[in-house]
């Protein structure tokens, strides 16, 4: 693999890595909805702030996310919304695994 290649592939990982955790999987989720600030993304979280703007930090190092800080509060927004398309390509392989496990039993 060439250099060029590899540094591609480094970066997708860091994209998936920067998903591969519940908390940051549901922030995404939320800010498909649209714009939210950390107090509101803390609530439904069920997590202190610290801990958000953390999972939040993870998310904006790997470019899923923006900021804008308004006053005391800073608010979140996707930064590129097509990564959606690719939730509904996980949700497509669980359904498909789901198939295949019902088939081996044969339900």
């Amino acid at each position: 693999m060439d250099a060029k290649k590899l540094a591609l592939f480094e970066a997708r990982a860091k994209i998936i890595k920067a998903l591969a955790h519940p908390t940051r999987l549901y922030i995404v989720d939320e800010l498909a909805k649209g714009e939210r600030c950390v107090c509101e993304l803390r609530e439904g979280v069920g997590a202190d702030i610290s801990t958000v703007s953390k999972h939040l930090l993870v998310l904006k190092n790997a470019g899923l996310v923006e900021d804008d800080k308004r006053g005391l509060q800073v608010f979140y927004r996707l930064r590129c919304p097509c990564i959606l398309s690719f939730f509904g390509c996980i949700e497509d392989v669980l359904r498909e695994n789901a198939c295949h496990h019902r088939a081996l039993v044969g339900k």
